[in-house]
């Protein structure tokens, strides 16, 4: 039985399959002495462990500790590569990319095997385009909703206001709204400008996974919700590996 774990900022997901099949799955916090509540009950099982991370290294550190307390099965993380199969990165310097950036696209490539879109909509929102070939295009990096809320409450103290997340993108008439409208708007902006690019490149959908993907799609993002996108690219490359 093999043991995934997507491991972002601050949350992660698990999940434990056998032959290709779930037989468990959850979610928790890095942070929590337990990040991965329910997992005890199947850790006599486990066979291997495959990690996809984006964590700080004093987090992964943690999480690795954890892992081996859990189980005596091999722990594995897996980092973004130049290319696999016909899946070729963009990056020159490739293990610069997050890894959940390589995972979520090899997993939309292994699925549809076509030109193709994903937004991971978590802490920060990345979008990557591949074309029909299996060849990144590059993306784009920008800071998620959590993260433009704490830096306006942060880094612009006056300006008060409770964090809502609304769908309106009409100017707004008190503080509260201006704030909360305006991160809609630009929330909206680039969904259109996602909407422009698979145009101009011709591809022919797009897939969103994270935290906040019914946002954009509520939004008007025109996608398909793929919300275990990265740990079943990670399963597809752990089992690829195991299989040689």
């Amino acid at each position: 039985m093999r043991l995934l774990v997507d491991a972002g900022n601050s949350r992660l997901k698990w999940r434990l399959a056998q032959a290709g099949q779930i037989v468990a799955q959850g979610v928790g916090k890095l942070d929590d002495a337990n990040p991965m509540p329910g997992l005890e009950a199947n850790s006599r099982e486990i066979t291997g462990v495959a990690v996809s991370t984006v964590a700080a290294e004093d987090k992964r550190l943690g999480l690795q500790a954890f892992l081996e307390r859990q189980t005596e099965a091999p722990v594995r993380f897996y980092w973004s590569e130049p290319e696999r199969g016909e899946l070729v990165n963009a990056y020159n310097d490739y293990p610069k990319m997050g890894a959940d950036r390589w995972h979520a696209m090899y997993g939309a490539w292994s699925l549809y095997r076509q030109g193709v879109a994903v937004v991971d909509a978590g802490s920060a929102v990345t979008v990557d385009y591949v074309d029909g070939s299996g060849q990144h295009l590059g993306g784009f990096i920008l800071p998620g909703l959590q993260m433009m809320l704490r830096s306006l409450k942060k880094d612009a103290a006056r300006i008060g206001f409770d964090p809502d997340q609304v769908l309106e993108t009409s100017p707004g008439h008190s503080t509260g709204e201006c704030v909360n409208h305006g991160l809609a708007w630009l929330s909206a902006a680039m969904v259109e400008r996602v909407h422009a690019d698979v145009r101009t490149f011709g591809l022919e959908r797009i897939l969103v996974t994270g935290g906040d993907a019914g946002r954009l799609l509520g939004l008007g993002l025109s996608a398909e919700m793929q919300p275990q996108l990265v740990l079943d690219g990670l399963a597809l490359i752990d089992s690829e590996d195991h299989a040689q």
